[in-house]
């Protein structure tokens, strides 16, 4: 080997190994960091344009899945007002059943009517109270609600709306006067006995809706947690591989350094001989 104070061959080869581990260092550091063995395209074009596919996919079901919490709300909503009043009308069938007793005097029907009219007051007040989001399935404001099912828009879940202030559907005499006779009393009770029939076949509607909502839900979720799970293998970093890696070249770059120092003083060296 020729000594030459002119250039250094060895410090340059030492250099290049310090800068090629030192390089591999920061790659190994900034997957650790970040958690990601893919965070950009130039770390594997292939790959994270696959991930960004997915994770567009899981934004999208994030969105349908927003909207079908949304319309569970509403139809949850309508259930709990609808059952409340049927509560409320097996309450009124037993005033109007005691109405139909035709001994009764004068102050006790008025005071059967009264009752009678403060609960048909409470069915109004739960119709109007089954309100979120604008929406009511009980007032007769929405007939249908549409609730997107899937990420390309191409299915719906339809959800039937009702309109329990129509006369046709709570066929009943809220203000009660209809209990002013026994035979008026016993036609109201016909009417409540309607009006729990199509309460009754409206609400399974409901309930069935809210079921179809929540299958569909429970699918888009295990749909996700199988894209996050695919997402991660695709760009996750193996955090334990990374580790013993960042330590390994730790060493080999304190080492590069210590290369890198002895050949520069090399030149040195032969100074020492014209000494």
């Amino acid at each position: 080997m020729v000594n030459n104070v002119s250039t250094n061959p060895g410090a340059l080869v030492a250099l290049q190994n310090l800068n090629r581990i030192t390089g591999q260092l920061e790659d190994v550091q900034r997957r650790v960091s970040t958690g990601k063995q893919v965070s950009s395209a130039k770390d594997n074009p292939a790959l994270y344009a696959l991930a960004q596919k997915q994770r567009a996919q899981l934004g999208s079901i994030e969105s349908v899945q927003q909207g079908l919490r949304i319309g569970s709300s509403a139809v949850d909503v309508a259930i709990a007002a609808g059952e409340g009043i049927s509560d409320i009308l097996v309450q009124m069938r037993t005033i109007a059943s005691q109405a139909s007793d035709p001994s009764l005097g004068a102050s006790e029907r008025a005071l059967l009517q009264d009752q009678y009219a403060s609960l048909g007051d409470q069915i109004n007040r739960m119709v109007d109270s089954a309100t979120i989001g604008g929406r009511n399935l009980l007032d007769g404001t929405t007939l249908s609600m549409s609730v997107n099912a899937s990420t390309d828009g191409s299915s719906t879940i339809d959800i039937p709306g009702y309109n329990l202030t129509d006369a046709s559907v709570l066929t009943i005499d809220r203000t009660g006067g209809d209990l002013a006779t026994s035979g008026g009393a016993a036609t109201e009770i016909a009417d409540i006995d309607t009006t729990i029939d199509n309460l009754t076949n409206s609400l399974a509607a409901l309930g069935a809706g809210s079921q179809a909502l929540d299958l569909q839900g429970n699918l888009l979720s295990r749909i996700a947690d199988s894209l996050e799970v695919s997402i991660g293998n695709l760009v996750d970093a193996d955090l334990a591989r990374e580790s013993s890696r960042l330590q390994a070249l730790q060493v080999q770059q304190q080492l590069a350094i210590q290369t890198l120092s002895i050949a520069n003083a090399a030149p040195n060296a032969i100074l020492a001989l014209f000494a």
